[in-house]
C-alpha cells in the first residue's frame, strides 16, 4: 500500500508561510486550493492513501493562534479538500482518505507530552470531528511517547469503529523519542487493536534501525515514510541530506524486503517520491 508524502513541507516548497503554532493548519485559510491540488498530486502519482490536512487543526493548536473556535470548521475543510481531490482524480480507483491526529504539543519534544487522561479528551473532540465529516480511517501518527499514542488510540475506540493505525516518531537507536522501546510501545497498543503501526518523521537510517525492531516486536501490519530534511522553528523545516525520488525508493525497497507493507513519505518528501514508490510496488509486484 503507497501512502501519500508530506503536506506541510509541500506547502513551504510552494510559498506558504508554515510557521508554528499553525503549522499546515494555516494553509487550510490561506492556501486551501493548494491543499487541494497536493492531494491531487498525490493521488496522480499514486497513492493509495491521502492524508487529510489536520496535523494542527485541535482546539489547543489553533487556540494558540487565536482560532480555537475554528478548529472544528478547518477540521472539516480539511476532510472536504481531500475528498474534493479524490473526485477530481481518483478515476474510480480506490483512495482512501486517513484522518491525521498528532501530538497536541510537540512532534520532536516528547518532554511537553500531555497528562494522557486530559490528552484523550482532547483527542475524542478530534476524532469526533474526523468521523463526522467521514474519513475512511485514523491515522494517529508522529507519536513520541507511549502514554500519547494510548490516549489517542482509546480516543478513537472511544468515538468509533473505524480503523486506526498508529505510528510513531523514533530515535537514532530505533527507539521512541522518549527514550521508550519499540517492544514497549507496541506492547501497550496491542490491546486497543490497531490494524498497523508505522514508523514516521525520523530520518531514512533511523526508520531502517527502528523498523527492524518494530518488526521484531509486532503482529499486525508495518509500515514507514520516513523524512529528510529537519524540523527548523523560525522556518518550518530545513531541507537538508535530501534524497532523489529514486534513492528514496531504493531505501523503500530495504523495508519492504524486511517486511514493510505500507510505505509513504514524510516531510521533505514530494509527489515525485510518492511515484517512486509506486514504481517500485509495480516492479516488485511484477517480479512475483
Amino acid at each position: 500500500m503507497i501512502l501519500d508524502g508530506a503536506m506541510g513541507t509541500e506547502l513551504q516548497r510552494r510559498g506558504v508561510m508554515t510557521y508554528l503554532p499553525e503549522w499546515s493548519a494555516r494553509a487550510l485559510i490561506t492556501a486551501p486550493d493548494l491543499v487541494r491540488t497536493i492531494h491531487e498530486e498525490y493521488i496522480c502519482a499514486g497513492a493509495d492513501v491521502i492524508t487529510t490536512n489536520t496535523f494542527r487543526t485541535t482546539r489547543r493548536a489553533l487556540g494558540k493562534a487565536g482560532m480555537g473556535e475554528r478548529a472544528r470548521e478547518l477540521t472539516s475543510l480539511a476532510v472536504e479538500l481531500a475528498k474534493e481531490a479524490r473526485g477530481n482524480f481518483g478515476n474510480g480507483r480506490r483512495v482512501l482518505i486517513a484522518g491525521s491526529i498528532a501530538p497536541l504539543e510537540d512532534c520532536y519534544e516528547p518532554g511537553l507530552v500531555v497528562d494522557e487522561e486530559r490528552a484523550r479528551s482532547e483527542y475524542e473532540e478530534l476524532a469526533s470531528w474526523l468521523v463526522e465529516a467521514q474519513v475512511d480511517l485514523i491515522l494517529v501518527e508522529t507519536m513520541n511517547t507511549i502514554s500519547e499514542a494510548r490516549a489517542a488510540l482509546q480516543a478513537v475506540r472511544n468515538t468509533s469503529t473505524l480503523e486506526v493505525w498508529v505510528s510513531f516518531v523514533c530515535a537514532a537507536d530505533g527507539n521512541l523519542l522518549s527514550g521508550e522501546s519499540m517492544a514497549n510501545a507496541v506492547e501497550a497498543l496491542s490491546p486497543l487493536g490497531p490494524s498497523a503501526i508505522l514508523i514516521n518523521c525520523t530520518d531514512v537510517t533511523s526508520t531502517t534501525l527502528a523498523l527492524e525492531k518494530l518488526i521484531q516486536s509486532s503482529t499486525v501490519t508495518v509500515g514507514a515514510y520516513a523524512n529528510m530534511g529537519h524540523a527548523e522553528s523560525t522556518l518550518g523545516w530545513e531541507f537538508a541530506d535530501e534524497l532523489t525520488a529514486d534513492r528514496y525508493a531504493n531505501c523503500a525497497e530495504e523495508w519492504v524486503r524486511m517486511g514493510a507493507r505500507m510505505i509513504g513519505g514524510c516531510c521533505g518528501t514530494t509527489p515525485a517520491h510518492t511515484e517512486a514508490l509506486r514504481n517500485l510496488a509495480i516492479r516488485l509486484s511484477n517480479s512475483l
